[in-house]
């Protein structure tokens, strides 16, 4: 606001300051500091509850992306000097990391499926939890780990990458697992339509799978939400430019909650005979760790 107040009030001074000529019409450049001073009242709104007013911040974000790069082009063809970069700095640089934090916030808060089940029940046993899952054939997740050891695999959400390279591990893994006794059942947090088409994509129409779109049941097994760093850390943006780009997996739409890790169980009975909990989005194959497999 005081940026562009001071533009309004004194539209030449920052021309002057960085040697070049005035404006013809220094009328357009008092409108830029309106503007300016305008969403300054707009973030100051937005500060007292940005995740409500996560809107305003997202379209100052933008701007303060698309300025810098309208800069640099003009500082790199001459038609502005360098020394304007300090106006870049004080009005843009300065607010990305800010900003970015909002936004990731933001849509933490909003992914939460406790934002759209208010009443889940967080703290049932896995037993409690199994009793409620009901798989793909009708039964409980209860009832197919009293007929025999099973392997439940929880996803992320479909559009993950890493869930696409697990379901493709899985299929590979498939007849030792079987062959073993042991039953797959797959978790996710699609809808029960979504989760059949899912595994029918990647050539496992017939396995069982169960929709938990409340994470009531990765809640149970202790699977928690991801950190930044278990997200979008080095090691995930490598991980995901290879299995992405280099294999070919993609990136499909988000379904479910993006910050939700995932994990790998061997029950019998209601009872967790071996775990593994993912501990960043890049654990493609979480079963591998347990015995059920290769």
């Amino acid at each position: 606001m005081l940026w562009g107040a001071w533009v309004i009030l004194f539209p030449n001074h920052l021309f002057d300051w960085t040697g070049i000529d005035r404006p013809n019409y220094p009328g357009i450049w008092q409108c830029v500091g309106m503007i300016v001073g305008v969403y300054g009242i707009g973030y100051w709104v937005a500060a007292n509850d940005f995740r409500r007013h996560w809107p305003i911040v997202l379209v100052g974000f933008l701007g303060k992306i698309l300025g810098p790069i309208g800069f640099l082009q003009s500082a790199l063809t001459g038609v502005l000097p360098w020394s304007w970069g300090i106006t870049i700095l004080s009005n843009d640089l300065v607010w990305w990391i800010p900003f970015a934090a909002m936004l990731y916030y933001t849509f933490k808060d909003w992914s939460d499926p406790a934002a759209r089940y208010p009443h889940p029940n967080t703290h049932a046993s896995v037993r409690e939890a199994n009793a409620g899952a009901i798989c793909s054939d009708g039964r409980s997740l209860s009832q197919v780990s009293k007929s025999g050891k099973t392997m439940v695999l929880f996803l992320r959400h479909a559009g993950c990458t890493f869930c696409r390279e697990a379901l493709v591990e899985l299929r590979k893994t498939l007849p030792t697992i079987e062959a073993k006794g042991i039953t797959p059942v797959i978790v996710h947090m699609s809808s029960p339509e979504e989760g059949l088409q899912f595994l029918a994509n990647y050539g496992l129409p017939k396995l069982l799978h169960v929709s938990d779109p409340s994470c009531s049941l990765y809640r149970a097994y202790e699977l928690d939400r991801g950190r930044f760093e278990q997200l979008l850390g080095p090691k995930v943006w490598w991980r995901g430019f290879r299995a992405a780009i280099v294999k070919g997996f993609g990136v499909g739409k988000l379904s479910g909650d993006g910050f939700q890790l995932g994990g790998a169980f061997l029950i019998q009975d209601d009872k967790i005979l071996e775990a593994h909990r993912s501990d960043s989005a890049a654990d493609s194959a979480p079963f591998s760790s347990l015995s059920c497999s290769l």
